[in-house]
């Protein structure tokens, strides 16, 4: 997260959350003293059931971020402060138990804005996370490429053999690829390439 970025969004007239990480101890820190000392201006929480062997419930809290940013270089560029905390509990068929974690975060935005659009954006954003970006990492293993030679052409293939693979998709990403790695030219040949 870079002052650049809300720059960017005020520039182009953007509404903007960021997520808080690690790298930002200073600022994560005054957002966390301010949200744990002053009451939400809004709060849902959201609770997802449906998953097999999986239970997490959400809770979305909206912050002023004024006392948070006050006289530092970010109060230009931030109105509200979103604090979402997550509940697990997991299933684990080994032992029969269910295992329960508990994750804080923190998200800046450039707009005042409410639990439920925050806690909507910050779930899309999260889709897009788990739908592409694992997808890339994981099983076209972009972050175990050794490629250093112009990395942004090997980038590019792999956006062009996802967009393929997504366009086809008949089960996993994993398993389509595999399929056509085992299938040759046969199998490719036989992919559509346009929506």
């Amino acid at each position: 997260m870079s002052k650049k970025t809300f720059e960017a969004a005020a520039a182009a007239n953007a509404h903007l959350i960021v997520q808080l990480k690690d790298n930002q101890l200073t600022l994560r820190g005054k957002v966390e003293a301010a949200c744990n000392t002053a009451m939400p201006l809004s709060a849902v929480q959201a609770i997802d059931g449906k998953k097999r062997n999986r239970h997490e419930t959400r809770t979305i809290a909206v912050f002023d971020a004024r006392p948070a940013v006050v006289g530092t270089e970010w109060e230009p560029y931030v109105a509200a402060a979103v604090e979402v905390e997550r509940t697990v509990h997991a299933f684990l068929p080994a032992t029969g138990l269910w295992k329960t974690s508990t994750e804080t975060s923190f998200y800046l935005s450039n707009r005042p804005i409410d639990a439920n659009h925050a806690a909507d954006a910050i779930r899309k954003h999260w889709r897009i996370e788990n739908k592409l970006h694992y997808t890339r990492d994981v099983t076209l293993r972009e972050d175990a490429s050794r490629i250093r030679k112009n990395p942004g052409v090997f980038a590019r293939i792999r956006s062009f053999a996802y967009n393929i693979l997504r366009i086809n998709q008949s089960d996993t990403i994993a398993q389509d690829r595999y399929a056509a790695a085992l299938g040759g030219l046969v199998s490719i040949f036989s992919m559509r390439f346009t929506i």
